[in-house]
């Protein structure tokens, strides 16, 4: 799928209203979620891009109004030695570290929760799209290492997480 057929997905998308489009193709995954609330009054998409192949996705920007295609799950090392036998979940891009889906809800998770691999632990606003940052390993939520609504850098840690 090129970038042209992406922005169309997206413009459709956002103008018919729907909350959720998934499409499946050869090696590749879109999802193209419209979140439940909005900021500023303008409609947000969120695209995501797996790729069977590849380990993480590469992040491809498109023209305004289009959004770009970002990863599904943050890069994860081995934790640095003064974090003993933790993991670290790191952002994969760029952005705003959110702690909940709104304002009004509760924190995906906070520190003590058990994480199973592919539970969204938080959200990554970047360029008006909401990226969904999944646990690449179950566990237990040891600390949180950003501040809720606060700017984050690429590959700066968010997370210890225990594995089990």
């Amino acid at each position: 799928m090129d970038i042209k057929e992406i922005q169309e997905l997206i413009k459709f998308v956002s103008k018919s209203g729907v909350s959720e489009v998934e499409l499946e193709s050869k090696g590749f995954k879109i999802t193209i979620k419209t979140p439940p609330y909005k900021r500023g009054g303008q409609p947000e998409v969120q695209v995501v891009q797996t790729t069977a192949q590849a380990a993480v996705a590469p992040q491809v920007v498109a023209s305004a109004p289009t959004a770009p295609v970002a990863e599904a799950a943050p890069a994860q090392t081995d934790a640095a030695a003064d974090n003993g036998n933790y993991e670290e979940v790191k952002s994969p891009m760029i952005g705003t570290f959110y702690r909940s889906s709104s304002p009004e809800k509760d924190p995906f998770v906070g520190v003590g929760d058990e994480v199973k691999k592919g539970d969204v632990i938080c959200i990554i606003e970047a360029m008006k799209l909401f990226n969904e940052i999944e646990a690449e390993v179950s566990g237990k939520i040891v600390k949180v290492l950003a501040d809720d609504s606060s700017p984050v850098e690429y590959d700066q840690p968010l997370f210890l997480i225990e594995p089990h």
